[in-house]
Parts: C-alpha cells; structure tokens; sequence
C-alpha cells in the first residue's frame, strides 16, 4: 500500500499509483481491472482482489467509502459535455472526489489540455464502440497491417500529448503485442490477448449474467452463473406477488396475525366513546 496525496490534497493510501502502472511494462506483472457499477458490486470486486476499477461519476464516492484504497479510473461519455472547459471541468471534479485517473474520448486537443494540468488521462484504441458507425459496425481491429499500422500512429500520437493509459479492445493479440513494447502508455487489454499491461473486463461478463437471447461479445468469458441466480430470484419474486394477490382478491390477507389489534377492552370504550361523540365545535 502507497502513502499518497490525492489529487484533492488529502492524505491517503492506493494499492496501485500512476507510477506502479507504469512500472508493468518493465515488471510485466499483469494486473486486473473491472468495472463495478453499484455498491454491491464494489464490495464484490474488493473481496475478489481485483486490482483496479473504473465506474462513473455517480459511483466514486461509492468506491470511496467502501474501498477507498483502490486505484479508480473515472470518465465521461463522449458526447456527456459540449466544450472543452466542461469536460476539463468533469475532469477536476473526478478528481477532487478520488479519481485517480481519468478517461476521454475527446481530441487530441483536449487530452493534451488535461494532461497539461496534470490530470492522468486515459483514451481508447482499436474498437471503439462508440464510433463503430465509422468502420462498419463492431468488429475486429489490426488483422490487417495497414489497419495495425493504424492502431499504432495513433497510439503514439496519444503518447505525444502526454496520454498515460489507452483501453485496447478488440485488436489482434499479436499487434499489441508488438506495440505494447514500442510505447511508454499503459495498455489496458479488452479482447486484445494477454499482452496488455492490464487485462479488463466487465463484471456482467466475469459473472455470467448475460441472458440467453443476449449474444456477449467475442472476449467475454463467463467465469460464474450470476444470471441463473437473477432467473431464480426472478421466479421467487412473481411467485410471492402471485400468491399475494390471490390472496387479497380471495379476501384472506392480510392475515390476523400481521395486523395491529386494540389492547384488551379498549375496543368497547372506543365504540362507547363513538356512541357519546359530539362536535367540539360547529
């Protein structure tokens, strides 16, 4: 565990820093990285070990509170804010809140801007499902050398701008595993093979709680049965409505003993009461 300063100037400890993620390409140590999306979820990936996480603004406090050593990235949807001094702005504020990174889909430009004031920024290579309208829909990335040649220019030209760490999905295992060596940029593979720095995955895959109509992406290898269990709880729970409003409609519930009852000879002082009432006022 690493004494630190976060980026609010308040004490505290991480399990990783920027400099040990750094330091995996020398290491070749591999680390693990999820993204826990409520408060269950959060405990769940601590308990498990996983090393590093990355949520969204709403679940950073979250992460805080119940694991507030972890190495968490933070980030914006790429059209969440219009200018740049609003995405700086979300910036500052992820990390003001214990962001230890932060990731964006923006330009060049503005990677360079955070990264200037000192923001750790983390971008995207390879597949980028948010811009999948541009190369034909979700696919595969780098299984041609122009296209790997790509992945690489851009790479460096993140590298240029002082970018920390990239999220690599879905690029041909081998190219990463060329350019993983040629770059100071920490990759995180998703779907890229082994030779990521990081190897990332989402905790609704890990877990197995995709559906049977859902069809999980290529890198997505359920290591648990989560979504028999949601069927089950599923099943319980319209079971128990069922049953709940048989009941009510068949005049039995509620039941005598889950109601509220009078203490003895109280009801008969009630009604006497009742029968001597009259208005206190007109």
């Amino acid at each position: 565990m690493k004494r630190i300063y976060s980026f609010a100037r308040k004490p505290a400890e991480r399990n990783y820093t920027i400099s040990d993620l750094q330091e995996l390409k020398i290491t070749e140590k591999k680390l693990t990285m999820t993204n826990p999306a409520n408060a269950d979820e959060i405990r769940a990936c601590k308990d498990a070990g996983i090393d590093l996480f990355v949520v969204g603004m709403d679940q950073i406090d979250n992460v805080r509170k119940i694991a507030p050593t972890h190495f968490t990235r933070v980030g914006s949807k790429w059209a969440q804010f219009g200018s740049n001094e609003e995405i700086l702005a979300d910036a500052f504020e992820a990390m003001r809140r214990g962001g230890d990174m932060y990731y964006t889909l923006r330009s060049y430009e503005i990677m360079e801007m955070m990264s200037r004031e000192g923001i750790p920024v983390q971008s995207h290579i390879g597949l980028i499902p948010t811009f999948s309208h541009y190369c034909g829909g979700l696919r595969g990335w780098g299984r041609k050398a122009d296209e790997a040649m790509q992945i690489y220019d851009t790479l460096k030209r993140m590298e240029d701008v002082g970018v920390i760490a990239v999220e690599a999905e879905c690029i041909a295992e081998e190219v990463l595993e060329v350019i993983n060596k040629k770059t100071s940029i920490v990759t995180f593979s998703l779907g890229s093979g082994m030779a990521g720095d990081v190897i990332m995955s989402f905790v609704a895959d890990v877990c197995g709680e995709e559906s049977e109509e859902d069809k999980p992406p290529k890198h997505a290898h359920a290591f648990g049965n989560v979504g028999r269990l949601h069927k089950q709880i599923h099943k319980e729970r319209v079971e128990a409505l069922s049953k709940f409003r048989d009941e009510v409609v068949a005049g039995n519930f509620p039941y005598k003993d889950t109601n509220i009852s009078m203490h003895d000879g109280e009801k008969e002082k009630f009604l006497e009461a009742l029968d001597k009432w009259k208005p206190t006022h007109q």
